[in-house]
């Protein structure tokens, strides 16, 4: 049986999701398990934020002990670059795996 909330009715890319306080963005359950990357650990993910497309490399996928949601910091350099403030809507165009670094 199931517990708790209700999550988000999210299944496919793009989707738009608010910057929670805590400078972090939301992956909801549901897309989680549509892209298959319960088991990814780090991320590449592509935001569009004021008509700026945004690549965030590395970005570490953090994982809660109940449910396949996941949630990934917006680092620091790229907030104060583009001006990205907790409770902006931002756009999540994609998400892949990590790119090794030349």
């Amino acid at each position: 049986m199931r517990r708790g909330a209700k999550g988000y009715d999210i299944t496919s890319l793009p989707y738009r999701v608010k910057v929670y306080v805590n400078n972090q963005v939301l992956i909801p359950a549901k897309l989680v398990r549509t892209l298959g990357i319960t088991s990814w650990r780090y991320a590449d993910i592509v935001i569009r934020y004021r008509d700026q497309i945004i690549t965030i490399r590395n970005a570490r996928l953090l994982r809660t002990r109940h449910t396949d949601s996941r949630q990934f910091t917006i680092p620091k350099d790229v907030r104060d670059r583009y001006g990205i403030k907790p409770g902006d809507e931002i756009e999540v165009l994609e998400i892949r795996r990590p790119t090794a670094e030349e």
